[in-house]
């Protein structure tokens, strides 16, 4: 039996969440998977009701009886310093450390696509994001704060293991996908020591993955040739803050983020998958969202868990969906989040049962 915890989050999270969860729902009866949902609400609303943001001992608990988990979005304009969404998702990242972020960069329909003339040939790649370190450590501080001569220093923390196993995972991905070639982006033409390192550990990853093609971009020209030519990339790594800006982009040449999926990762350990776009509070209780980065981070999820062809088949599903049509208006169609995640879920029915 695989455990899920679920926990819907804030805003729209909810409501495309619902579509994902009865979208496993089905794939369990369909495929006889053994597979269990526990509910969690941590979501804005209770926190400002009890001030209490990720429970005591929670994350042990998520660590030691779950499988994975599946999160909406977190965040509330009611709670200005955005504390109860950082405990809870960089708390759950951090905490359980989830240092491969994985985010596919997947065109279904071409014309979801802001490029001209591009097919889902060309853009069909990964990026996995390092996902403890970086510049999202949280070190550094204020002197003077709040006068004129304020200084304030943010630092970028960079360790030979958090490096080097991100750059692993990269080229592991990649030869158990078949892909052919893992491009590394840094700066380090101009941050010398942080990126020296990237640049040192990936020349000797790289040597030990001979059936690989390794390259390396800065990120500047990263995301010129994202948007002139992204079918020159198969497998992307690159660094915690880089990678968050990039993905977005990947996410604007898929159809933007209601299609983008992610999944933070500890191979082996429980991990959390969620849809990537965020609460959108003016959105929230209008039935409007679109509901399929959350279905497709569900697929992810179910794939890492071990059910591969319930995974494939909920992925097909999306893709017959969203080829005809049948959507949310932000991608061209005139269904609600309900009808257009029961469009995907008689399309995995209907395929099912052929």
């Amino acid at each position: 039996m695989k455990r899920i915890a679920v926990i819907p989050g804030d805003g729209i999270g909810p409501e495309v969440i619902r579509e994902a969860v009865s979208t496993i729902e089905l794939a369990r009866d369909l495929f006889g998977l053994e597979i269990s949902l526990a509910h969690f609400d941590w979501s804005a609303e209770k926190y400002l009701a009890t001030g209490v943001t990720m429970p005591e001992g929670g994350l042990d608990m998520l660590a030691s009886e779950y499988d994975a988990i599946l999160a909406g979005a977190f965040g509330d304009p009611r709670v200005p310093d955005n504390k109860h969404a950082a405990d809870i998702l960089l708390g759950m990242r951090f905490g359980l450390d989830l240092y491969i972020n994985l985010r596919p960069i997947k065109l279904i329909d071409p014309r979801l696509c802001p490029l001209k003339d591009r097919t889902p040939a060309d853009i069909d790649f990964v990026v996995l994001r390092e996902n403890t370190e970086g510049m999202y450590s949280f070190v550094g501080g204020n002197f003077k704060k709040g006068s004129g001569d304020e200084i304030a220093l943010q630092e970028e923390i960079n360790t030979r293991k958090g490096v080097e196993r991100i750059i692993t995972a990269a080229f592991e991905y990649a030869r158990a996908h078949g892909r052919k070639r893992v491009t590394m982006s840094d700066k380090s033409n101009v941050l010398t020591y942080g990126h020296d390192l990237w640049q040192r550990v990936f020349r000797e990853v790289a040597a030990r993955y001979a059936d690989i093609e390794a390259n390396h971009f800065y990120v500047d020209v990263l995301v010129m040739w994202m948007a002139l030519d992204p079918a020159r990339f198969d497998v992307v790594v690159t660094n915690n803050m880089f990678g968050d800006i990039v993905t977005d982009l990947g996410a604007a040449l898929q159809g933007g983020l209601g299609m983008a999926a992610s999944g933070n990762i500890h191979p082996g350990r429980v991990s959390l998958f969620e849809p990537v776009h965020g609460s959108a509070p003016p959105f929230a209780g209008k039935n409007v969202a679109n509901p399929v980065a959350s279905i497709i981070t569900a697929a992810m999820m179910m794939d890492y868990v071990g059910f591969n062809e319930a995974a494939v088949a909920i992925e097909i599903a999306v893709e017959k969906a969203v080829t005809e049509g049948e959507t949310t208006k932000d991608i061209g169609g005139n269904l609600s989040t309900t009808e257009a995640g029961a469009a995907i879920r008689k399309r995995l029915k209907d395929g099912v049962d052929k």
